[in-house]
Formats: structure tokens, C-alpha cells, sequence
């Protein structure tokens, strides 16, 4: 035990996990942001950016989030491999994101931008003030759980080498040479991430039964 968690070694891990969690959330509200623009535009515009949107977010949801990664990072010249990696999960989570937003304008009835119509709102309008915010009243939990997805999936930075949570255990496992001490680091990584995750996981529920009871 003492010999893993070191002043030195906790520092260390702790400076992977403040890694992934910035970058989380730097994904998370870009993600955001692209994601919803990717559903409205798949969602009512039928024509060449509705087809593309439509193409980059089954790309994206078929395929492996791990080879986008190497992808981005050897196929992408310049920048550094945290912003390429980065890149890669903006991108992958973007196009979930996408899905999520439009599961929720689909659950607006269509009733509600002929109201809106009737009130001399034009469609923009409409979406800004009416549609988007029951929406992502909606879709709240989703997203939320996208954000606990998102922070296990930075844990697939650590095969490019960036200095995330987990690649910052796998520096120090280099480090120990009994098996218990191997078995300790990978449980403190593994509890973090169940302590973070699971916390989010609570306030998910919680959201979605005061929600319900609120129905």
C-alpha cells in the first residue's frame, strides 16, 4: 500500500483524473452544442445538409470510437495527440448527442409549432423559444447519462498516451512489481470511476422521479 500510493504516485493519479474530467466537459458542452444543431438539421431540413447530417451521425454511431481516435491521431497532421484524441470523442459523442436531441423533438407534438405559428412566431423563433426548451426538459436524463459515458470513454485516450486517469495508473503499474500492488491500482481506478459515475447515475434517477411525479 505504501509503496502504490506515495505522495508522488497520488499526485500524479490525481492529475490524470483532473485530465479526464476536463475533458469531459469540454466534449460534453461542445457536444452539446454541434449535437443539437446535427438533430435539428436532420430533423426538418429533408434535403443535402439534412442527408449529410443524417450521414455523419450513422458514421459515427457504427463504428468504433477507438478507431476514430487512432484516426485522428495519425491521420491529422499538426496540434498536439490530447487535442487530436479530444477531437475524436467530441465527434463520436457529438453524433449520440445528435440522436438524443431529436428523440426528444420528436416527442414534442406537432401541435406546438402551429400554436407558436398562430402567435406570429416564424420557425426559428418557434425552435429557440418553444421547442428547445421542452425539449432538452425532455431529454435532460439522456444527456446526463451521455456525461457518465463520456467520462469512461476518455479512458480510451490512454492507448493513444495521453496522461488521462487511467494511462496515469498504468505509469505507475510500470513502477510495482508484486501482483497485490498490480490488483491495488487497478481497483483505486476502477472505485474512482464507480464513485464519480455512480453519483452521476443518482442524480439521473433522482431527476427523472421528480420529473415524474411532477407529471
Amino acid at each position: 500500500m505504501k509503496n502504490v500510493f506515495t505522495p508522488a504516485n497520488v499526485l500524479f493519479l490525481l492529475d490524470g483524473l483532473k485530465t479526464s474530467l476536463l475533458i469531459s466537459l469540454c466534449v460534453v458542452i461542445l457536444s452539446i452544442l454541434f449535437g443539437t444543431l446535427l438533430g435539428l438539421v436532420r430533423n426538418y431540413e429533408n434535403k443535402f445538409f439534412g442527408k449529410l447530417a443524417s450521414f455523419y451521425i450513422e458514421l459515427f454511431r457504427n463504428t468504433p470510437l477507438l478507431l476514430w481516435m487512432l484516426g485522428c491521431a495519425f491521420l491529422i497532421p499538426g496540434s498536439t495527440i490530447l487535442v487530436k484524441g479530444s477531437l475524436a470523442l467530441f465527434l463520436y459523442t457529438a453524433a449520440v448527442v445528435a440522436e438524443i436531441v431529436r428523440g426528444g423533438l420528436n416527442a414534442i407534438p406537432k401541435g406546438q409549432f402551429e400554436a407558436a405559428h398562430s402567435q406570429g412566431f416564424s420557425f426559428f423563433q418557434s425552435l429557440m423559444y418553444i421547442i428547445l426548451p421542452q425539449t432538452f426538459k425532455k431529454i435532460i436524463p439522456s444527456l446526463l447519462s451521455q456525461v457518465i459515458t463520456t467520462i469512461k470513454d476518455t479512458s480510451f485516450l490512454a492507448g493513444l498516451g495521453i496522461m488521462e486517469f487511467t494511462r496515469s495508473g498504468q505509469v505507475i503499474l510500470g513502477k510495482v512489481t508484486k501482483t497485490s500492488e498490480v490488483f491495488l491500482i487497478y481497483g483505486f481506478l476502477a472505485l474512482v470511476y464507480f464513485i464519480i459515475c455512480f453519483l452521476l447515475s443518482v442524480l439521473v434517477r433522482n431527476w427523472h422521479n421528480r420529473n415524474s411525479e411532477n407529471v
